[in-house]
């Protein structure tokens, strides 16, 4: 499948904000749900629609519809969650799972602790979200802990990537599209992406 890098003015400038140090938690919070409202718009560009008819005030009008297709939004805790009120404004009848991941300091890679998804997931096109995509670990683990559930139709946003996590995302699951507001250069030896813009986690909560 494909990556998609979002270059629109009001997310690049948005996401100029964010990698700010001296952003405020607070503005923090809020942009990452802009970004993800931004992003949300054109990872739902291909949903397929269908033509109905409403009454207008006037007479009768031809519509298209999304054609009954079922969303669900399933954040990487704990960061992700920055990222879903965002996009339930545009898509707020869709469902919410949760996935619970930390990385091991060590090797680098993920743990899961917690996974609640809805029953129906399996029927729903799948978003996983997560600010940052570092190494990858989280995000390939997280896309196969939805495919266990028998889900064929999955979408990867994360607003900042490095080079290396899109390359294992795409080596562990080429059927899934990317999208991200930026490549960044590369990781650091920490596993942190430069230049980055920190941990989002902390600074969505402010508990660094």
């Amino acid at each position: 499948m494909s990556l998609h890098v979002l270059d629109h003015p009001l997310l690049q400038h948005k996401l100029s904000i964010i990698r700010d140090k001296n952003t405020s938690v607070k503005e923090f919070r809020e942009l990452i749900s802009e970004i993800a409202t931004l992003m949300c718009y054109e990872a739902t560009r291909d949903l397929p629609v269908e033509v109905c008819e409403v009454e207008t005030p006037v007479s009768t009008a031809k519509v298209r519809k999304i054609a009954g297709k079922k969303l669900a939004v399933v954040p990487i805790l704990r960061a992700g969650l920055g990222m879903v009120d965002g996009i339930l404004t545009l898509v707020p009848s869709a469902k919410v799972g949760h996935i619970g991941l930390y990385r091991d300091p060590d090797t680098l890679e993920p743990v899961e602790y917690y996974c609640k998804l809805p029953k129906d997931i399996a029927d729903r096109e799948v978003y996983i979200v997560d600010p940052m995509l570092a190494t990858g670990g989280s995000a390939t683990a997280a896309i196969q802990f939805i495919k266990n559930y028998g889900c064929q139709h999955i979408k990867l946003m994360c607003i900042i990537s490095a080079p290396e996590g899109i390359s294992r995302v795409q080596t562990d699951h080429p059927d899934v599209d990317i999208f991200v507001a930026s490549v960044d250069e590369k990781l650091n030896s920490h596993g942190y992406i430069v230049p980055g813009l920190g941990d989002a986690g902390d600074r969505i909560f402010g508990t660094k």
